[in-house]
């Protein structure tokens, strides 16, 4: 779960680093969703993982599996941390909402969990980008927290955060409505291994770009 106000995303996954990995290692529907992504990608191929942060288990299942992963964070103590625990991808500290993607670049995008620190405006916008840096056909994997709230402030593994995000339905939407064809949904209730954490649902979507 990525988001902020107040304290900046940087400042706030600064401060979790490697915490977020180990209260989130457990996600069996996050490997499930990784595994559904690897049986649909040839050979080689180039994925743009959005939010990388310490690069596991996103990067490195990607990387091991023999694909050129381009990871993006906002923390430098994340991308840092990517840099070392998954050297056979490559990690850039940006903002991807001010970053200029390539047109059909891309044979799949990652997004778990890095749009809740967005407005929905912003979300609906890096959707519709994205859908241009992946070439025809390309693959979408997204996961996120679905709830109907906007800028709404809480306590995050202690630290103070604001999200913004969507039901599971009118998240679905927003994703066709970025011209993208839903393939998978799964809906789970995770609890991450935190001392300050509560359960938390999750809705994780396979998508393609037709």
């Amino acid at each position: 779960m990525a988001a902020a106000h107040g304290s900046s995303a940087a400042e706030v996954f600064d401060a979790l680093g490697a915490a977020y990995e180990t209260a989130f290692a457990d996600s069996a529907a996050h490997r499930a969703s990784l595994d559904g992504l690897l049986a649909e990608l040839e050979p080689g191929s180039r994925v743009l993982d959005v939010g990388s942060g310490t690069g596991r288990p996103t990067a490195q299942t990607l990387a091991a599996a023999g694909h050129r992963v381009l990871g993006l964070d906002v923390s430098p103590v994340m991308v840092e941390l990517a840099a070392r625990q998954v050297p056979g991808a490559e990690f850039r500290r940006a903002d991807v909402r001010e970053l200029p993607l390539p047109q059909e670049e891309f044979d799949a995008v990652c997004v778990y969990f890095s749009l809740l620190q967005m407005s929905r405006d912003e979300q609906r916008d890096l959707l519709a980008r994205l859908h241009g840096a992946l070439r025809p056909g390309g693959r979408l994997v997204v996961a996120t927290v679905p709830l109907d709230v906007e800028g709404v402030t809480g306590l995050f593994m202690g630290q103070e955060v604001r999200v913004t995000s969507f039901g599971a339905d009118a998240f679905e939407a927003l994703v066709t409505g970025a011209g993208f064809t839903v393939l998978a949904r799964e809906s789970v209730l995770f609890t991450p291994s935190h001392p300050a954490a509560t359960p938390e649902p999750h809705l994780f979507l396979r998508a393609r770009r037709d």
